[in-house]
C-alpha cells in the first residue's frame, strides 16, 4: 500500500465520546490532558503516534480523511496533539467519504487498490471498498495490529 488514510472521530481520537463538531472550543490542556470548554476529556488512542510514526519511516503518504461541520475544530486538535507532521494531506469537510477519496485520487494520481483506509463507521467502509480502496474496521480506536499487515 502506497497511501495511508485515516478516519479522525473515533479512529484516531475520542472527542469526548462525541464527534470533534460536537465539542466546545477553544480547547485547553490542564494537567496533561486535553478538554473542551464543556470539560469533556478529548485524546488520542493509545497506539495513534506509534502508527503514525511507524508509517511515515516506512515511507507511506499519509492522509486524514474526515467528514465534519467544523474542519476548522478537527484542524485544531491535529495542531494541539501535534501529529500534523505526519500528514501529506488532509480531506477534513462535510462531505461523503466517496468525494475524500476522489480528492486524493487525483492529488497523488495513485490507484485506488494502492490505498488503504482505517475507519470506524461501516457505511464508509463499504462505500469506499467499492471503489477498490482496502478497508479496515475499527472499533473502540485503531490499534498497532490493525496497520502493521499493510507495511511488509
Amino acid at each position: 500500500m502506497n497511501i495511508f488514510v485515516f478516519d479522525l472521530d473515533f479512529t484516531l481520537w475520542n472527542a469526548g465520546d462525541g464527534w470533534c463538531d460536537t465539542t466546545n472550543p477553544p480547547y485547553f490542556w490542564e494537567n496533561g490532558k486535553l478538554y473542551d470548554q464543556s470539560y469533556n476529556w478529548i485524546r488520542l488512542y493509545p497506539d495513534v503516534i506509534k502508527i503514525l510514526e511507524y508509517v511515515k519511516e516506512k515511507g507511506k503518504i499519509i492522509v486524514a480523511a474526515s467528514r465534519t461541520f467544523e474542519p476548522a475544530w478537527a484542524n485544531d486538535l491535529i495542531q494541539l496533539f501535534d501529529i500534523d507532521k505526519y500528514f501529506d494531506l488532509k480531506e477534513i469537510y462535510p462531505s461523503g467519504k466517496i468525494q475524500h477519496f476522489k480528492q486524493i485520487q487525483k492529488h497523488f494520481n495513485v490507484p485506488y487498490h494502492k490505498m488503504v483506509f482505517f475507519d470506524d463507521e461501516y457505511r464508509n467502509i463499504e462505500e469506499v471498498g467499492n471503489l477498490g480502496v482496502k478497508t479496515v474496521f475499527v472499533r473502540n480506536g485503531i490499534k498497532f495490529e490493525h496497520v502493521k499487515g499493510f507495511l511488509k
